[in-house]
C-alpha cells in the first residue's frame, strides 16, 4: 500500500507520468483459534494464523480487551498470534 503514489519518467523535454493504486490483500485466518479445555491452576495457550505477518491483533474476553499482565501474556511471531492465559480459573472459561 506504501507504494501507492505518482510515478514519472523524465528525459528532459518531456515527462510522462502514471498514478500507481496499490489494493491491500484482505487478512483473513488460516487457521481459526480452536475450543480449549483446561484444569484450574494451568495454562492454556490459544493460537490462530492469520494470511498477512504482522498484522495487529486485540485479544477480547467477551466485550473486554486483554492487556497484558501477570494473568495474560500476548505473542505475535509472522503469522501466528498467541494468546497465554496462566493459572487458569472457572471465571476464565
Amino acid at each position: 500500500k506504501s507504494d501507492s503514489d505518482t510515478y514519472s519518467c523524465d528525459i528532459g523535454d518531456a515527462q510522462s507520468r502514471a498514478k500507481l493504486t496499490v489494493q491491500e490483500t484482505p487478512v483473513l485466518f488460516k487457521q481459526e483459534l480452536q475450543n480449549e479445555e483446561a484444569k484450574e491452576g494451568k495454562q492454556v495457550r490459544l493460537t490462530c494464523e492469520l494470511s498477512k505477518p504482522g498484522t495487529p491483533v486485540k485479544w477480547m474476553k467477551g466485550d473486554t480487551v486483554l492487556c497484558a499482565s501477570e494473568k495474560y501474556e500476548l505473542k505475535q511471531h509472522g503469522t501466528v498470534a498467541e494468546l497465554i492465559i496462566r493459572d487458569v480459573k472457572s471465571v476464565d472459561a
